[in-house]
């Protein structure tokens, strides 16, 4: 399905390692030029290499997005090079893993920055961009353990997670008029070299192919390349429809029934 990509601009936050970085691959597959920011200089730097060495046209970005001045910076980059952004990827995101009652204020206020409040400040500083231009679209990655109970020791990034995709429901109502469309994906467990499910399955490859019989219906771990394809139909017009929807990119894992 040809998508109508080519020449999009695609901005991905936490895009030089794991699912952002796929999409980032996904995107720039599709023709999009894309913008990938990340904190870390040297993830950045390979991915910017390896994308660039596909044939893409790439501009990595090294801003950390919970710091509202680097937020500001990363807007007055992208519309420096690119004059416009067609795409958000808003996926930047971590984890602080505790009981509830152990958890401290600080863990709850460092991942509500991270997982939270920088997707919403990038979002708001390029809407404006946006509604000159008559259209975009805004994907918020969140989890399946933002719409269904993640279990113990989640309770800050099962928060994080939900929010995200409440937001995302209330924007697009908001931004509709525009010609904006604002949609969330929930991945479920997805394994890739140097991720939390690798490192289990290599540690304990009985207890993970256990997992897998409980868990999984359809057998397998996901990848990174099929939330990217997710991405890239609803970053595409063929999603033109979609706006406001969450979509489970699971295997069947989750058991909620919205």
């Amino acid at each position: 399905m040809e998508l109508g990509l080519t020449g999009k601009i695609a901005v991905i936050t936490g895009g030089s390692r794991g699912i952002g970085k796929g999409i980032a691959r996904g995107l720039a597959a599709e023709g999009c030029r894309i913008v990938v920011v990340a904190r870390g200089r040297e993830a950045l730097e390979e991915t910017v290499k390896e994308i660039r060495e596909s044939g893409a046209e790439i501009l990595g970005l090294s801003f950390d997005i919970t710091l509202k001045q680097d937020v500001f910076q990363l807007r007055d980059k992208v519309l420096e090079k690119f004059g416009r952004i067609d795409i958000l990827i808003n996926n930047a995101g971590g984890n602080r893993r505790n009981l509830f009652e152990n958890t401290t204020d600080q863990d709850w206020q460092d991942i509500i920055d991270l997982n939270l409040l920088s997707h919403i400040q990038v979002s708001r500083i390029f809407i404006s961009q946006m509604k000159k231009q008559g259209s975009g679209s805004i994907i918020f990655i969140s989890s399946i353990f933002g719409r269904e109970s993640g279990g113990e020791g989640l309770s800050i990034y099962n928060s994080t997670k939900s929010a995200l995709i409440s937001v995302a429901k209330i924007m697009s109502a908001e931004l509709a008029p525009a010609g904006i469309r604002v949609n969330s994906i929930a991945p479920g467990s997805i394994r890739f070299p140097g991720g939390s499910w690798d490192r289990r399955c290599l540690e304990d490859p009985e207890g993970m192919a256990e997992f897998i019989k409980r868990e999984l219906p359809i057998g397998r771990f996901g990848s990174i390349e099929e939330v990217a394809n997710v991405v890239s139909f609803l970053s595409s017009e063929r999603a033109s429809l979609i706006t406001g929807a969450c979509l489970n990119v699971d295997g069947g894992q989750s058991r909620s029934l919205i």
